[in-house]
């Protein structure tokens, strides 16, 4: 009986509980106005809560460069510098997803200082965007770590 146990517990529940948490990578991506730092945020495809443009890093690219696909594809960003190839911080969240188990995350969070976006992009009729201070940003979002970056940013 015991055999069943162990068993039932190395290959069942011990790969549910231990799993490795997935890594995505978002862009804090920012401007500065005459009244200080904005950051661009972006509504979630599924709640519509505020959120970074953040996904899975693309094969091929490093993870400030596959931020950057991200802030093109969710929010039109299509000029921006990444000064540090090195990420500002992290934050974790569980992704929500229809008919699947919900996933562990870590993000990577990358700055980018945008220049240019254009209103015509591919996820342009799934979400909105908006600058704010990062103040209001950080109110917004519901990462306990994701609000201090923002707070610190």
């Amino acid at each position: 009986m015991s055999n069943i146990f162990t068993q039932a517990w190395e290959e069942m529940i011990k790969p549910i509980l231990f799993r490795p948490k997935r890594v995505q990578v978002a862009a804090l991506c920012y401007r500065t106005t005459p009244d200080g730092k904005e950051v661009l945020m972006i509504t979630s495809r599924g709640t519509g809560r505020w959120i970074l443009p953040k996904g899975w890093p693309v094969s091929g690219k490093d993870g400030a460069e596959s931020a950057l696909q991200e802030a093109w594809e969710e929010a039109g960003v299509i000029r921006a510098e990444v000064r540090n190839k090195a990420p500002l911080g992290s934050y974790e969240y569980v992704k929500l997803e229809d008919g699947r188990p919900h996933i562990q995350v870590h993000t990577l969070v990358y700055v980018a200082e945008v220049t240019e976006l254009e209103d015509d992009y591919p996820e342009a009729d799934q979400r909105q965007r908006k600058w704010m201070g990062p103040a209001e940003a950080a109110n917004l979002v519901n990462e306990p770590e994701l609000q201090d970056l923002l707070r610190q940013f």
